[in-house]
C-alpha cells in the first residue's frame, strides 16, 4: 500500500514521503478500512511541524481524519466488511488503517465519502463551541478566519439559532461567499481594522469570539468583546502567541479558555454524544448546507494538494482520494 511518512518533524512539503509499505494486519478488536478520502485540516499541518498537542512518534503517517470501506470486520462481528465508515485515527494519510471498532461511524447511505471525511472534526467543533459558548438567538458571535472549513459550518450552525455572525476575511473575493452563508458582517482584516469596526456594527461588541488563529488578530479580536464577553481559542493558524492586554481582561472582565475536541468529545455523556452525532450529520445531509471542496489529489500527488492546500483566498477543502 502508499503512506505518506515523515522521519523527522518540519514543514511536509519537506518531510513527508511517500512510501510503499505492507498492508497492517488488525488485532482482534479492531477492523482493517481500506481510505477512500482524506481532507488536509491545520491540525494535520501542526502534528507533522511537531506543534500539535499530540507528539508524533517517528516515523509517522499525518493526518487525523478520514473515510473509508472495511475491508475486515472485527472478530466479534460489530462492524463487518463492506461497511462504509468514517473515523478520526492517527495517521489515516495511506491506503489501509486499523481502526478499534468501537471508533468507527457508520456513514450515512446518502452521504458522500467527499463529505464523510470531513463530517467529525470540523463540524462537530463548530457544534461543541456554539454549545459551550451559552451564546442565545440575538447576541453576536465573532468568528476569526471565518472563510474556513470550520468558519462556514460554524455560520451556518449559529444562524440556524438565531445568532448573529461577525467573521474576518483576508480577501474581498471571500466577503460574498460569507455573507450567502448568512454571516451578518465580514471584515477583511487586510484593510479594515477590525477593533474599530466590530464595535461600531454590534452595539457596542460581541458577547463571544471563536478564535483560530492567535496571535496580533487574536489580540484585535479580544478587544472586539463587550464587558464579561468570552473568547474561546482553539486554533493557532498564525503560529505565534496572542499577546493579552491585561488592563483589558480586568476592566471588561473577560474571559479567555481553551477548546479541544477531543477532551470535550471524551467527558460526554453516551446519550449527549450520540444527539451531536445526529445533529451534525443531519446538518450536512440537508440540502441547503453547503460544503465546499476546491481540489481532489491522490496521494501520489500530494505536493500538489499542500500547494492547493496553501493558496492564498482558498474558498473550499483539499482532499486526498484513493486512486
Amino acid at each position: 500500500m502508499q503512506e505518506l511518512i515523515f522521519e523527522q518533524t518540519g514543514p511536509p512539503q519537506e518531510v513527508l514521503q511517500l512510501r510503499e509499505s505492507p498492508i497492517p494486519t488488525p488485532k482482534p478488536h479492531e477492523v482493517l478500512v481500506k481510505v477512500k478520502a482524506r481532507n488536509i485540516n491545520p491540525s494535520d499541518i501542526m502534528f507533522v511541524r511537531g506543534m500539535y498537542g499530540i507528539t508524533p512518534k517517528l516515523p509517522s503517517s499525518a493526518g487525523f481524519e478520514a473515510s473509508g470501506v472495511v475491508e475486515k470486520g472485527d472478530e466479534a462481528g460489530k462492524v463487518k466488511a463492506g461497511t462504509r465508515v468514517m473515523f478520526t485515527a492517527i495517521g489515516t494519510w495511506r491506503d489501509y488503517v486499523c481502526v478499534p471498532a468501537a471508533l468507527v461511524i457508520p456513514v450515512p447511505p446518502q452521504m458522500s465519502d467527499e463529505v464523510a471525511c470531513q463530517a467529525f472534526v470540523n463540524p462537530m467543533t463548530a457544534y461543541g463551541m456554539i454549545e459551550e459558548s451559552g451564546l442565545r438567538a440575538g447576541e453576536w458571535l465573532l468568528i476569526t478566519a471565518g472563510a474556513s472549513a470550520f468558519g462556514k459550518f460554524a455560520i451556518q450552525m449559529a444562524k440556524s439559532k438565531g445568532i448573529k455572525v461577525a467573521a474576518t476575511v483576508r480577501h474581498d473575493a471571500q466577503k460574498a461567499v460569507l455573507e450567502n452563508l448568512g454571516a451578518d458582517l465580514v471584515v477583511n482584516t487586510e484593510t479594515e481594522k477590525l477593533q474599530k469596526v466590530v464595535p461600531e456594527k454590534t452595539e457596542g461588541g460581541v458577547q463571544v469570539v471563536f478564535d483560530a488563529v492567535g496571535g496580533m488578530l487574536g489580540a484585535k479580536a479580544l478587544a472586539c468583546l463587550r464587558p464579561k464577553g468570552k473568547m474561546m481559542v482553539f486554533g493557532a493558524l498564525a503560529l505565534e502567541n496572542m499577546p493579552v492586554n491585561s488592563g483589558l481582561l480586568i476592566f471588561k472582565n473577560l474571559r479567555i479558555e481553551g477548546f479541544w475536541l477531543s477532551t470535550w468529545v471524551e467527558e460526554m455523556a453516551p446519550e449527549a454524544r450520540m444527539k451531536a452525532f445526529q445533529t451534525v450529520f443531519g446538518f450536512l445531509m440537508k440540502e441547503d448546507s453547503k460544503i465546499d471542496i476546491e481540489g481532489k489529489y491522490p496521494l501520489s500527488e500530494f505536493k500538489a494538494a499542500l500547494e492547493a492546500y496553501e493558496k492564498p483566498g482558498r474558498n473550499g477543502k483539499i482532499l486526498l482520494v484513493s486512486e
